[in-house]
């Protein structure tokens, strides 16, 4: 259709091409376009790079000066693996056909400096990441590995196909529980910060609601007036509030600390001032492609986040899925204020700002200005998100906002735990309580 007598649009080669052969064609190509719609470390783009680039004999056959700055343009799947390490190229859905047309025709019509940017760019990273580099990345990796393993202390966690070795420092220690009571009876004014799914709402647990257990600890908790108690949770303000309503001077943390209240009367605040969430009509469209093709998976859209689920999936294909979408959200998103987290079960993007350890600030600033520097802190978590709020306290023990001597813990449960069993917070405030 579009050809003429002496000019074809479209050469097809259905044969293999000698190394010589496919050098030749990278040469005088304008563009280089790669559609795998599933493939590794593609290495066609960064050969196609390096030819583009060429030498003083191959300029010196093309009669160019060795001064002439080069130009390439690169189209590249989002699905293969260089994708990542090239900045410059076009990266496209190949599955949509009208978007690789207008990446192609962009990439033709590109104005020239805006070309030998992109392949200088690109050059220098292929030219200075070469195999040495990667291996040498390796052995330096597995030197850090190893450095201080051998003064390492290993411990064994889970039972069957769960189970695994974790090597931790020898000065690791189990938490004994009996410590944290005596602390918490000798102080006078405490911290306790409690993340809820995982730490007092077991993962496994169909019912996502606290038992009456849980609300009858917390309020004896509460209703002592040297406990300051909050509740952080990733779930949204509406279900915490509806939870937890019997609970009246219990803090809540809702969506990681976006929203925040200081007893059950109170206006919610937000930690930081409201965002434009115009972003999610970017995320959202992307979470539904992998929601349709994993069986088990859901979205869940809160006020300022959005939260891909993938509890009820297969582990072994939901986790393949999770890591895909974390790239495909990252990518898509690179150029918002939000950040892509990945947790217990979840793939999470969240406004930039927004964590945990704005919760565990805020607690401690607010105690500071009562006068109430607390001598002991307690902060229970079961997964990374929970970091945030570690990093905060332990940050807080060398100023003014938490007591010079003050008992300070900071416990991970659950899976990952060598402090605690599965649910064990309930057994550390059964004990306080008990000897109250």
């Amino acid at each position: 259709q579009f050809g003429k007598p002496g000019y074809e649009p479209v050469v097809l080669i259905d044969e293999p091409l000698k190394f010589y052969e496919r050098i030749a064609y990278y040469v005088v190509a304008e563009c280089c376009l790669v559609t795998a719609v599933r493939d590794g470390m593609n290495l066609i783009p960064y050969e196609y790079i390096i030819s583009r680039q060429g030498n003083e004999k191959l300029d010196k056959v093309l009669g160019l000066e060795s001064s002439t700055p080069k130009k390439s343009m690169l189209v590249v799947s989002e699905f293969i693996g260089c994708s990542p390490s090239l900045s410059g190229a076009i990266r496209v859905n190949p599955w949509n056909i009208d978007a690789v047309a207008d990446a192609m025709d962009c990439a033709l019509e590109m104005a020239l400096p805006e070309k030998q940017m992109r392949h200088e760019k690109h050059y220098r990273y292929v030219s200075t990441h070469d195999v040495g580099y990667w291996a040498q990345s390796f052995l330096q990796d597995l030197g850090r590995t190893c450095k201080d393993h051998e003064r390492r202390r290993c411990w064994g966690i889970g039972f069957g196909l769960s189970f695994r070795v974790v090597a931790l420092d020898p000065n690791f220690r189990k938490l004994s529980m009996e410590h944290i009571v005596s602390a918490y009876k000798r102080t006078t004014t405490r911290a306790i910060l409690l993340d809820y799914d995982g730490t007092l709402m077991p993962q496994a647990s169909i019912d996502k609601s606290p038992s009456s257990k849980t609300i009858e600890i917390l309020n004896s908790l509460c209703r002592d007036k040297n406990n300051m108690v909050f509740i952080v949770s990733a779930r949204s303000r509406n279900k915490l509030a509806e939870w937890f309503s019997p609970c009246e001077k219990l803090w809540i943390a809702a969506e990681h600390g976006y929203f925040l209240r200081l007893k059950r009367d109170a206006e919610w605040e937000t930690c930081i001032p409201v965002v434009d969430c115009s972003w999610k009509h970017i995320a959202e469209p992307v979470m539904k492609l992998y929601t349709e093709t994993t069986d088990g998976s859901m979205i869940e859209d809160r006020e300022s986040s959005l939260v891909w689920c993938y509890e009820d999936a297969d582990p072994d294909f939901g986790s393949c899925q999770a890591k895909e979408l974390l790239d495909h959200l990252e990518s898509v998103l690179a150029n918002e204020p939000v950040t892509v987290k990945s947790g217990q079960n979840i793939v999470e993007v969240k406004p930039q700002g927004v964590s945990k350890g704005l919760v565990a600030k805020r607690l401690l600033s607010t105690m500071q200005e009562r006068g109430m520097s607390p001598d002991f802190v307690l902060c229970i978590g079961d997964d990374r998100s929970d970091e945030d709020m570690f990093e905060v306290i332990t940050s807080s023990m060398a100023g003014p906002s938490i007591a010079p001597s003050a008992e300070v813990f900071a416990c991970t449960v659950g899976g990952l735990s060598l402090c605690f069993r599965e649910n064990s917070s309930f057994i550390v405030f059964t004990k306080i309580l008990k000897s109250m």
